[in-house]
């Protein structure tokens, strides 16, 4: 039986597939926005990089949940 991922990493495989770069680098696109605020990161993918707002959340979610 294999685990399941769950929680914000559950969208990383179709967030690579439908824009085209690595977890890693949109983690570091997050870390160096030079934004703390979760929702003012969010809003700079979607009007910077045009990632949907599900998408966006998630990574922001799961990169400031890592520091």
């Amino acid at each position: 039986m294999t685990d399941q991922v769950k929680g914000p990493a559950s969208y990383f495989p179709s967030i690579e597939k439908k824009y085209g770069r690595p977890i890693a680098e949109w983690q570091q696109i997050i870390r160096d926005c030079g934004i703390t605020k979760h929702m003012q990161i969010v809003a700079h993918l979607k009007s910077e990089y045009g990632l949907g707002h599900g998408h966006a959340n998630a990574l922001v979610a799961h990169t400031l949940a890592d520091k």
